[in-house]
């Protein structure tokens, strides 16, 4: 890995309509592009294996570890964030609730 002479750059995640950059934290859809920022830990969990259902429990235990002292309200808050960034794409791709087992992302057709 050290003698290569061009610098890595992961591969950006597609899924539905939305592009993410690993590289940059920015998430894209069409022409219009957000940075993630803060968020951008939390998106991976959802856009590695699309369609699966991971519990609040899960996201917390994925994103902020089991020796944090934050509140499950801060998942809550965290998904209302990606929401409104998705919104603001105008994607097509959705995060859904799942009453009882937890949140998904879903591409629209």
């Amino acid at each position: 890995m050290l003698r290569r002479g061009q610098t890595y750059r992961p591969a950006a995640l597609t899924y539905g309509d939305l592009t993410l950059d690993p590289a940059t934290g920015d998430l894209s859809c069409g022409d219009k592009t957000v940075r993630l920022g803060g968020s951008f830990r939390s998106w991976s969990c959802f856009s590695a294996p699309p369609r699966q259902v991971f519990s609040a429990d899960r996201i917390m235990e994925q994103v902020w570890g089991w020796d944090n002292e934050a509140e499950i309200n801060v998942v809550w808050v965290n998904i209302s964030n990606l929401r409104k960034k998705l919104k603001a794409l105008g994607s097509h791709t959705a995060l859904r609730a799942n009453r009882g087992l937890g949140y998904l992302l879903e591409a629209e057709p």
